[in-house]
């Protein structure tokens, strides 16, 4: 395979992996939302035990279980998110990636560590001979 296409692949593959990243934190941000509804919901409980009811009540009706975008829960942002943009990100890789290497992955990687690695070293082996002690099947 020529260059360019190698070069083309790997950049592909560089801007999957920066959208895998971006899920990751968008799976964070879901977390990071109901982890604080849930302590926000807490709070509420305390602010009445302690005497505030009224204060409680006005952070119960206006921010416990509010969306956070319109219309959508963070779930809801992450499901449309995975079952579109990414979901469609994901396949283009996988056809452009077939179509012009045959399906295989990390070219471009694959290259760079025969070019960086030192042969005949330890820990740079080009492949996994067997594997590490404790790991067999």
């Amino acid at each position: 395979m020529d260059d360019a296409t190698v070069q083309a692949l790997g950049k592909l593959s560089e801007a999957l992996e920066v959208v895998e990243q971006a899920r990751g934190f968008l799976y964070g941000f879901h977390r990071l939302t109901g982890t604080a509804d849930l302590a926000l919901g807490e709070a509420v409980a305390m602010l009445r035990d302690a005497g505030h009811e009224e204060t409680a009540q006005r952070l119960d009706s206006e921010i416990v279980g509010r969306n956070v975008i319109h219309g959508r829960w963070t779930f809801q942002v992450v499901e449309e998110y995975d079952d579109g943009y990414y979901s469609d990100f994901k396949t283009a890789e996988a056809e452009v990636r077939q179509e012009l290497a045959g399906g295989k992955k990390h070219l471009f990687e694959a290259e760079m560590k025969e070019r960086r690695r030192t042969h005949g070293r330890p820990h740079h082996e080009a492949l996994p001979a067997e594997p590490p002690s404790g790991l067999e099947e």
